[in-house]
């Protein structure tokens, strides 16, 4: 069974940083592609960072770029995003995604609230 579980989110300040994590279970991580999206009050989920499997192609939203990194960890089975210079509108739910099997699966999700 497949089980994605984030964790890091919270209050953070205009400019601050945050880092967030997704422990990944129930699949062989190393094979798959990792992403993460967000969705904002009143607006739709959107793509926010991907990484292939070995982690050397990375890819990124433009509203994100140069400020967030996603990495990853294989041997802990867990995707990273380091997120610097924090906007407010960068306030939303942060969700780990993996397309697995013609499948795609979904944590819960965790806030991240960028407010002074």
């Amino acid at each position: 069974q497949v089980q994605l579980v984030e964790s890091g989110g919270g209050l953070v300040q205009p400019g601050g940083s945050l880092g967030l994590s997704c422990a990944a279970s129930g699949f062989t991580f190393s094979l798959y592609s990792m992403t993460w999206y967000r969705q904002a009050p009143g607006k739709e989920r959107e793509l926010v960072a991907s990484i292939s499997n070995s982690g050397g192609s990375r890819n990124y939203a433009d509203s994100v770029k140069g400020r967030f990194t996603i990495s990853r960890d294989n041997a802990k089975n867990t995707v990273y995003l380091q997120m610097n210079s924090l906007k407010p509108e960068d306030t939303a739910v942060y969700y780990c995604n993996v397309r697995y099997r013609q499948n795609q699966y979904w944590g819960q999700g965790t806030q991240v609230t960028v407010s002074s």
